[in-house]
C-alpha cells in the first residue's frame, strides 16, 4: 500500500451538535470544501480532531462515514494516539478493516518514552498492518522527539513513509533530505513555518487553519512547488496572523471559531474544552474578521481539483 504524499493534508477538526453527538452534516460540508479546494488526503482524530476526548465508537464511527463520503477520492488517514502499545495495534488493524487509507502515528501517550521504548512502540505497529505510517514528530506538545538515528532504525519498515515535521526547527527538513534522501516524505506540520519548510524542501503539509481556509492553504502550498515565490509570498503574508492561532494550546476552539467564520464549521467543542469567552474571544475574531476583510486574489488554478 502506497500513499502519494504530496499535497495539502488536512487534519480536520471533528464537528459535535449542541446534545454533545457527532455532527455528521457539517462534517460533510467541510469535507467538501477540502476537497473541492484541492486537499490532497484527510486525517482524522488528531489533536485538532480532539482525539483525545472521543471513544473508541465514535473514532471509528468517524472514520466509516468519512470514507463513505470521500469515497475513494482522496486518502483518509486515522490518527493513532495511545497510551499503550495494545491500544495502539488494535487501533491500527481496525482502521485497516474498516478501510482506512493510512495511519499518521504518535509516540506513547501519557508516559515519557525513552528512544528504545518510543522505537519499539512505533515497532509494533508498524508490523501490525501493512498500511502507509507517517510519524508525528512533535516534541514541543508531546515531549518525545523522533530523532534522526531513531528514524535510521524506523527506515526498515517499507510502510513506515513519512513525517509530520513539527520539531519547529526549520532545518530539520534539510537534516532529514540530508540524511535519507527520499526515503521518507516530509510533511510540515505547524502552521506558521509551512511557507519556510516547503521552500527548504517539505512534501506536503498537514494543515489546523486549512479547516477555515482551505483554497488560500492550497494555494500557498501549490505556488511555492510551482516556484512562484512571490505569489505565494502575498498570501503567507496576509495569512500568517491567522496561522498564529495554531500553536496556541486553545488551538482547536481558535479554529472552530475560524471555521464558523467562514461558514464551514461550528464552534462547539467536547469539555474539558470550553468555547473561548470575553477578551480572548474578541481577540481572536479581530484575527478571522481583519484576514476575511482583506481576503487576496488567488492566482487562477492555485486551488481546486
Amino acid at each position: 500500500m502506497s500513499i502519494n504524499w504530496m499535497g495539502v493534508f488536512p487534519a480536520v477538526t471533528t464537528k459535535f451538535t449542541d446534545q454533545d453527538e457527532l455532527d455528521f452534516n457539517m462534517i460533510n460540508i467541510n469535507l467538501e470544501a477540502q476537497l473541492a479546494a484541492g486537499a490532497a488526503g484527510i486525517i482524522l482524530g488528531g489533536s485538532l480532531g480532539e482525539a483525545s476526548v472521543l471513544s473508541d465508537e465514535e473514532k471509528f464511527e468517524l472514520l466509516s462515514h468519512t470514507l463513505k463520503v470521500i469515497n475513494g477520492r482522496v486518502p483518509v488517514l486515522l490518527n493513532i494516539a495511545e497510551p499503550t502499545t495494545k491500544k495502539a495495534v488494535a487501533a491500527a488493524k481496525k482502521a485497516e478493516q474498516l478501510g482506512a487509507n493510512g495511519l499518521m502515528l504518535l509516540p506513547p501517550m501519557r508516559y515519557f518514552a525513552d528512544q528504545e521504548e518510543t522505537l519499539a512502540f512505533f515497532e509494533a505497529v508498524a508490523l501490525s498492518t501493512p498500511l502507509p505510517i507517517m510519524i508525528y514528530n512533535n516534541p514541543v506538545d508531546y515531549k518525545i522527539e523522533v530523532t534522526l538515528d531513531m528514524f535510521e532504525v524506523l527506515s526498515k519498515h517499507e510502510n513506515i513513509q513519512a513525517v509530520k515535521e513539527s520539531t519547529r526547527d526549520i532545518s530539520n527538513v534539510t537534516r532529514m533530505i540530508n540524511r535519507f534522501g527520499d526515503r521518507f516524505k516530509i510533511l510540515t506540520g505547524v502552521d506558521p513555518l509551512a511557507m519556510e519548510s516547503l521552500v527548504m524542501g517539505a512534501h506536503g503539509w498537514v494543515a489546523g487553519l486549512v479547516d477555515a481556509f482551505p483554497k488560500e492553504t492550497v494555494a500557498i502550498f501549490r505556488l511555492v512547488k510551482q516556484n512562484r515565490i512571490p505569489e505565494a509570498l502575498t498570501i503567507y503574508r496576509w495569512f500568517l496572523p491567522v496561522l498564529e492561532l495554531d500553536i496556541h494550546p486553545k488551538l482547536v476552539q481558535y479554529i472552530k471559531l475560524a471555521e464558523t467564520a467562514t461558514g464551514i464549521g461550528t464552534e462547539t467543542v467536547r469539555a474539558p474544552r470550553l468555547a473561548i469567552k470575553g477578551a480572548e474571544r474578541e481577540r481572536v475574531l479581530k484575527v478571522i474578521n481583519d484576514a476575511l476583510a482583506n481576503r487576496p486574489q488567488l492566482p487562477e488554478g492555485s486551488w481546486g481539483i
